[in-house]
């Protein structure tokens, strides 16, 4: 898999497709190769899509940054040093956050902006996160499954159903696979997290770019109403809310997000 020297840290990226830039940002223990068994298919018919591993994350060196702002610098540097002008932003979760703060510190670079399963900095709660996850994980080695099904999904019949797909599509790419996360590094990530929700809150509405954000309507991550005040408080941005669902909704309704998503950056 090819990948770029930066000032800090190899950054290791993967490209699909050929079109319009579109630059994919993980969320927490994300990797460069999670979007490709849902997403990424689709969308390098008609865009060139970059899927990378965050510093201190999978693949690439150095160590998670301690603010998402960091990250968002990092973010913004290994655009620059592709050559790319400006880019569609798609970012999941903690990676939606970043996507926020690339689009205040560096709103060049950004054509619009996806923002999905995430909320604004400084909405609280966030400082639950670690219970949560640590709940999560727990019920996972109790019963012998991945914690995304306790954090991503519902457990309701549709959610337990989306759950088992889900991670049956993740097992489905066999070449190539990306190195995984370090404990150290979701640790990392989880404090950059808390510390961003308790935060003074970002001026969002200097955002002038056009924005599209995405959740379930039962995100035990995020809540859901952190969603709804991001696009209440981002002038032109649309909101989606799906039914039945979590924190990894847009993976869940991949059928509804995907072309939604595709008609968002094709639109005048």
């Amino acid at each position: 898999m090819p990948q770029f020297q930066g000032s800090e840290a190899r950054i290791h990226y993967v490209q699909h497709g050929e079109g319009p830039d579109i630059v994919w940002v993980s969320g927490g223990g994300g990797l460069a190769t999670d979007w490709h068994s849902y997403q990424i298919p689709f969308f390098e018919r008609e865009f060139r899509n970059t899927t990378f591993d965050n510093r201190g994350v999978g693949a690439t060196g150095g160590a998670v940054p301690a603010t998402v702002e960091e990250m968002a610098d990092d973010a913004a540097a290994f655009i620059r040093a592709l050559g790319y002008e400006q880019v569609d932003l798609l970012g999941f979760s903690l990676g939606g956050g970043v996507a926020q703060s690339v689009l205040l510190r560096h709103p060049q670079l950004v054509r619009r902006a996806i923002l999905a399963g995430t909320g604004p900095a400084g909405a609280g709660g966030l400082e639950k996160m670690p219970l949560i996850a640590g709940s999560a994980y727990l019920k996972a080695a109790l019963t012998l499954r991945n914690p995304k099904h306790f954090l991503f999904f519902p457990r309701t019949p549709n959610g337990k159903r989306a759950a088992s797909d889900y991670m049956a599509r993740l097992k489905e790419r066999t070449a190539d696979r990306d190195k995984g996360i370090s404990l150290q590094a979701r640790r990392a990530q989880l404090k950059a997290i808390v510390t961003a929700g308790g935060q003074t809150p970002y001026d969002l509405s200097v955002i002038t770019q056009p924005v599209l954000v995405a959740n379930g309507d039962n995100d035990v991550m995020v809540a859901s109403s952190h969603s709804a005040d991001l696009a209440r408080r981002i002038p032109n941005a649309k909101l989606t809310i799906y039914p039945d669902c979590g924190h990894g909704g847009v993976f869940q309704y991949h059928q509804q997000f995907v072309p939604a998503v595709l008609e968002f950056l094709e639109s005048e």
